[in-house]
């Protein structure tokens, strides 16, 4: 049994929402300001089809028929919170690259702001992940990137760069993909100063930093940083309910949402937990739906909604995007047609 006195299975979808009162969030997301932090990352994909084996070695050869660029990490997450409706302010680092270049048009493609807050590292290399598509399938991935934490005169004129922002910041997003922006310095500084302002704050987490988000509003692990997080797999419904408290306690957080796939997702809060069942009628591909996740939850939150509406509204949002083939984004229309078969009063 929970802590709530309910078993995990007869948690409910959501706590009684209305499509009407989702909706007027949604609208809500308007002139929100969300700060997101993290490692920015461009994802660039060929297209194209494989018939023969190369001579050369026994891998196929694929005819290249196209080329797309896709903003990813905290890029994306923040592509998801301007796509929403929210306006996201992305801070982070890039190294003075033909792949910074494409990324910054790509931003400036999608009304995301990126002048005031992405910092040109001319030591670095900017994350660039190369994917192959054959046949709607994904053959091979190469990953171009510095990984190693920013030096500290980096980190300095990064964090001027994260007061300039939280001075209009309705909410805060951190996007760790553990590319080395996402420091426990910058977390030890960050975290203390959002409470201090009252600024919500959602962390998309990365395990070898689990521990340093001390203090965060709401963090959004899968199921499997859960379990790396907690020391033991979650199995059964009993590890998911230790490990969700547990993970709440231990990093004094307002609350835990382990996202878990076909599933659905599970949040943690003092008062006990709620589960919401998976709204994805197809699942194609689940890569950025973590992304859409966080980019919601904040948005949600920044807009003055309480975690339990941020969840229904995230959980809708991630079932738009894995019905989509590579890194996708709910808009906020989407989201609002997805509310549809909520009962409207």
């Amino acid at each position: 049994m929970s802590r709530s006195g309910r078993s995990l299975t007869d948690a409910v979808a959501g706590p009684g929402l209305t499509r009407a009162e989702l909706t007027e969030r949604v609208h809500g997301f308007g002139g929100r300001r969300v700060v997101v932090i993290g490692d920015i990352i461009l994802d660039r994909y060929l297209w194209g089809s494989a018939t023969r084996v190369s001579p050369e070695a026994p891998v196929l050869v694929v005819d290249v028929e196209r080329e797309e660029l896709r903003l990813g990490g905290a890029a994306n997450v923040a592509h998801n919170v301007r796509a929403l409706g929210a306006l996201p302010t992305l801070v982070g680092v890039v190294g003075k690259d033909a792949a910074a270049e494409s990324l910054k048009r790509e931003l400036k493609a999608r009304s995301v702001d990126s002048d005031g807050g992405v910092l040109t590292d001319p030591a670095r290399r900017t994350s660039l992940k190369t994917r192959i598509v054959a046949h709607e399938q994904q053959v091979l991935r190469a990953d171009e990137e510095t990984r190693g934490p920013v030096a500290p005169t980096v980190l300095e004129e990064l964090w001027q760069r994260v007061e300039r922002a939280l001075s209009t910041a309705d909410a805060v997003l951190v996007s760790d993909y553990g590319k080395g922006v996402v420091t426990p310095a910058l977390l030890d500084r960050l975290l203390p100063e959002l409470k201090r302002r009252g600024i919500p704050s959602a962390v998309d987490p990365k395990e070898e930093h689990f521990f340093c988000y001390n203090g965060v509003h709401v963090i959004t692990p899968n199921v499997a940083e859960a379990s790396q997080a907690w020391g033991r797999r979650i199995r059964a419904p009993d590890d998911l309910l230790e490990a969700g408290f547990g993970l709440r306690e231990r990093l004094s957080a307002h609350a835990v949402l382990i996202t878990r796939g076909a599933e659905g997702m599970s949040l943690f809060t003092s008062e006990g937990h709620t589960h919401f069942p998976t709204r994805a009628r197809k699942v194609y591909d689940v890569t950025g739906a973590g992304d859409t996740v966080v980019a919601t939850i904040a948005a949600a939150l920044a807009a003055g909604a309480s975690l339990a509406e941020a969840c229904v509204l995230a959980n809708h949002a991630a079932g738009i995007v894995v019905a989509e083939l590579g890194t996708a984004v709910a808009t906020g229309v989407q989201l609002i047609e997805s509310l549809e078969e909520l009962p409207n009063g």
